[in-house]
């Protein structure tokens, strides 16, 4: 696959930084359980990183009809390697002494990931040409979700051996070298609009996520897969391997790591069969969607931890199956200039709903059991598999410049 120096700086770039994350972000919980023993207190540092990214997508746009995008990411990058430096240097003071000011670098950090994250996935499309585009969307999930498959585990084994503090001493070194990669980009050939009203930049790409039937389309799709989604964080994970399936928490590090491996099979197929799932991307977001609702009431259901560990990874999978080639679809749904907006909007709105779902989950699973949110997500699922299918002619590369 014949994919330009760029697209592979961007890709090492963002998966040392990726790997630097996980390894802040299991530092940070850790040493904050430890010092406090209050598993609320560490639950409270995802809830700030999301809160605090949900502010950075809708006021991004503000950067972005100023900033390159290639600066804007490095710069955000950078930024990111300083605040991780000085928690490094000042975590045994701030942790001790104040933990107000922790969760405001702790919520700084999570401001510029913010912002990174729509540049990243706007910049693909500008530095990749159009017939590569799925190939490298593949690529991109399949390093994504390997890392994401490793380093939970890789970072919570390093400190039998580490302290918090050593790992956030290589995360802002994995930070540095990833800021580095980043400025050796070439600046990408983007045009913002003429300057606009402050308000009007930040409502940009509602406008056109709101005017275009595709994206609309994908929107309303995405909320409810977001819903379905927060079955699969730890905490109810965790209760239905011990309430459901009856086995000690070992399984659920399983089934987590039979969840990530089906990403990343699904990842492998797409990279693989690249130019046949080209030509049928409605299908295949219409049948991924399907396909994972089913599976998903069939894993809610079941009682046996070896089935739960096949569905667990055909749930991985067949969401592959319908995610990648509906970035695509995305990517190529509106001229290039307006695609940085269209991503923090879509951004905002997942981080948005996440964050409410995720409570209103675990309050179902208290009220109703274990097994019926399970249910509930597959049914919400076969919602936006019904979605799709009705919006299947509106699912093909349209806009490219």
């Amino acid at each position: 696959m014949k994919l330009n120096r760029n697209f592979h700086l961007l890709l090492t770039g963002q998966s040392l930084a990726n790997i630097g994350d996980i390894l802040y972000i299991v530092s940070i919980i850790y040493l904050i359980f430890e010092l406090t023993g209050s598993a609320t207190a560490a639950a409270f540092v995802p809830f700030t990183i999301t809160a605090s990214m949900f502010l950075s997508n809708t006021l991004t746009p503000l950067l972005m009809e100023r900033w390159n995008l290639k600066w804007l990411l490095a710069v955000s990058q950078i930024g990111k390697t300083g605040l991780l430096l000085a928690l490094a240097f000042l975590m045994p003071q701030l942790a001790l002494s104040n933990f107000v000011w922790l969760f405001f670098i702790i919520s700084l950090a999570a401001l510029l990931d913010g912002c990174a994250n729509p540049v990243t996935q706007s910049l693909i499309p500008l530095y990749v040409k159009n017939e590569h585009l799925l190939k490298a969307n593949s690529l991109t999930e399949t390093v994504t979700q390997f890392i994401q498959t490793a380093m939970w585990f890789v970072g919570s084994s390093l400190l039998i051996w580490l302290t918090a503090n050593d790992l956030l001493w290589i995360a802002a070194g994995l930070f540095l070298l990833s800021s580095m990669l980043l400025i050796s980009l070439e600046p990408a050939d983007f045009t913002p609009a003429k300057s606009q009203g402050k308000w009007r930049q930040i409502s940009k790409g509602w406008k056109t996520v709101t005017q275009s039937p595709v994206l609309k389309r994908i929107a309303w799709m995405d909320v409810m897969e977001t819903i379905a989604g927060t079955v699969w964080i730890a905490a109810i994970l965790f209760v239905f391997v011990s309430d459901a399936l009856l086995v000690d928490e070992k399984w659920w590090g399983f089934i987590n790591g039979s969840f990530f491996l089906g990403l990343i099979g699904g990842s492998l197929f797409c990279l693989k069969f690249a130019d046949w799932i080209d030509q049928r991307l409605s299908s295949l977001i219409f049948w991924g969607s399907a396909l994972t609702s089913l599976v998903t009431i069939l894993f809610g259901l079941n009682s046996l931890p070896l089935l739960a560990l096949l569905f667990s990874f055909l749930v991985g999978v067949f969401s592959q199956l319908k995610n990648i080639p509906q970035q695509t679809v995305v990517q190529t749904s509106v001229p290039t200039a307006q695609l940085p907006t269209v991503y923090t909007t879509l951004g905002a709105i997942g981080t948005g709903t996440f964050g409410i779902a995720s409570l209103m989950m675990g309050i179902l699973a208290d009220a109703y059991g274990i097994r019926s949110v399970f249910v509930l997500s597959g049914l919400l699922l076969g919602l936006v598999s019904l979605v799709a299918y009705q919006g299947r002619s509106l699912f093909w590369r349209t806009a490219q410049e």
